[in-house]
């Protein structure tokens, strides 16, 4: 039975009915239908809809002082004529549409081109693939799917998807998904994002429809935690799990769900960020997303600093960029994981604490022992060291003033001092401790009377031309160095200083103490420093 529009004597537009939860499009916009039938004083049917973008809307399904249907948002909800709606299709009609539409025409693979008919070499095995029956990849972006069709129509026209995008589809529930996923016995990566999928009451009678899945994309689709907890039950096998910008907020233990998790997106959620460990006990977990996510402290409480957590056993890789860190206590936790290597919180407000941003990313780097990419660029060998050695030299005189000592035996810095740096005992165990001259604070200088001009000069490479810079002579050599490694792109190698002088002809002095300014050596204006690398 169908509901018909009426009027005017004229045969509008079929209405399903079952038309109360069905997804639409009108007008470009996506909505759910949540009313069917008149509005008074007006004639002819109308649908009531909720739309996905609440900006879209007028009003919250009361009209005239008579509710309709219920939204969400206060100005989620309009009326709209059924004929300027669209139900959708069904997923083979819009496969065809997508991928066969004119190949029929191009299966003679000639064209005319001036006035000689070529033969398009190869073309047959384009067209071959493009074939609804051969293709393992389906991309239906917009394309308004809104059910299966008939049945088995899929199965026996689709067989070898692997890997299907149904983002931005008119889909309305899991089971409709479901309808469709079940036929697609080989699908292990499915793209529902934007979407707005009603749960069914027993989300794990529908597994074996998902039994495959290993990737699944579930972006700006409105859902909760809660309810990805309850849907989780559907997709035993999911390693990689898409969640960006949802209505999640606080997270809650995943029992007997999502264990086999190694990729997890929760970017751009407003996070409770004291449930974060909630989640800790995903022990696959490798990689985890918390960008955008609101979030200003990390805390791992079963583990004290300078020793390991036993959350997140098996987290290499950590996004928090644009947050709201502000501190470098959450810096000294991320210290605690142990398989992290790689980190990036881009836009924080932490990055902006050093006037120097070389400076910040050195300190980051020490402070998180096995970290291997930072912000997206690597961390070489001799940047580790230089980093480290320059942390030890910075907070060498704070740690001297809490109780350090150069002897191990009166080394016995406050606990206060080993919370703020928990690494820095075992970075003086590594480089030894910093010598008390090296730690005076310099006195201020006018930099322009302070400037030196060195030539650089690469003795064993004649294809290098020489470079000359004007250099402070308090320019620690480990800072010297970071800049030939810009200068003359050398990374993973390590350099060897000396330098030349005109006072001293046919000598050269060894530059040894990365954390001696160039002052120590004597190093004068005018004076070549010569670089080696090995």
């Amino acid at each position: 039975m169908k509901i018909i529009e009426q009027e005017r004597g004229q045969v509008s537009p079929e209405v399903p009915e079952d038309a109360v939860g069905r997804r639409v499009s009108c007008e470009g916009q996506r909505a759910t239908v949540r009313y069917v039938g008149t509005v008074p004083p007006t004639t002819g049917l109308w649908l009531g809809v909720e739309w996905d973008n609440p900006d879209r809307g007028k009003h919250d399904g009361r009209h005239e002082g008579v509710r309709y249907f219920t939204c969400r948002h206060p100005t989620g909800g309009s009326f709209v004529r059924p004929k300027k709606s669209s139900f959708g299709m069904d997923f083979l009609t819009a496969v065809k549409h997508r991928y066969e539409m004119g190949l029929d025409q191009a299966i003679g693979n000639e064209v005319m081109i001036s006035t000689k008919t070529v033969k398009m070499v190869g073309f047959e095995s384009i067209v071959e693939k493009q074939r609804v029956e051969n293709l393992t990849e389906i991309a239906l972006t917009d394309c308004e799917v809104s059910g299966p069709g008939p049945e088995n129509e899929i199965r026996e026209n689709t067989p070898n998807a692997i890997s299907v995008d149904l983002s931005g589809s008119l889909l309305s529930s899991w089971e409709t998904v479901a309808a469709i996923t079940e036929q697609l016995e080989e699908l292990q990566i499915l793209f529902l994002n934007h979407n707005r999928l009603r749960i069914t009451l027993n989300p794990s009678s529908l597994s074996h429809a998902f039994s495959k899945i290993r990737v699944l994309s579930l972006n700006s689709c409105a859902v909760t935690w809660p309810q990805v907890l309850q849907c989780a039950t559907m997709w035993p096998k999911i390693e990689e799990l898409f969640l960006n910008d949802n209505n999640i907020t606080e997270l809650e233990r995943p029992v007997d769900v999502l264990q086999g998790l190694k990729v997890l997106d929760l970017s751009n959620n407003n996070l409770v960020q004291e449930s974060l460990p909630e989640i800790s006990n995903l022990s696959r977990l490798e990689t985890l997303n918390l960008s955008s996510a609101g979030l200003s402290v990390i805390h791992f409480s079963d583990a004290l600093p300078g020793t390991k957590t036993a959350m997140f056993p098996a987290l290499r890789i950590l996004l928090l960029d644009d947050n709201k860190i502000t501190e470098w206590d959450v810096i000294n936790e991320l210290e605690k994981l142990q398989c992290l290597v790689q980190v990036s919180c881009k836009r924080n407000p932490l990055m902006e604490l050093e006037t120097n941003q070389e400076t910040t990313r050195q300190i980051l780097i020490a402070r998180i022992g096995q970290l291997e990419t930072l912000n997206r660029s690597q961390v070489l060998q001799e940047e580790r060291r230089g980093a480290e050695l320059d942390y030890c030299k910075k907070f060498g005189r704070q740690w001297l003033n809490a109780g350090g000592h150069k002897d191990p035996d009166q080394n016995r810095p406050s606990a206060e001092f080993l919370t703020q740096h928990p690494r820095y005992v075992a970075l003086i165990q590594k480089y030894g401790a910093p010598d008390e001259d090296e730690l005076k604070e310099q006195k201020p200088f006018a930099l322009k009377d302070q400037l030196l001009t060195i030539t650089f000069e690469c003795p064993e490479d004649a294809n290098r031309k020489p470079i000359q810079k004007k250099l402070p002579g308090s320019m620690i050599v480990q800072k010297v160095k970071g800049l030939l490694y810009r200068l003359l792109k050398l990374p993973g190698a390590e350099i060897h200083l000396t330098y030349t002088s005109s006072k001293m002809e046919g000598r050269e002095i060894e530059i040894s103490n990365d954390l001696k300014p160039l002052q120590f050596y004597s190093v004068e204006d005018g004076d070549r420093i010569l670089v080696r690398w090995s």
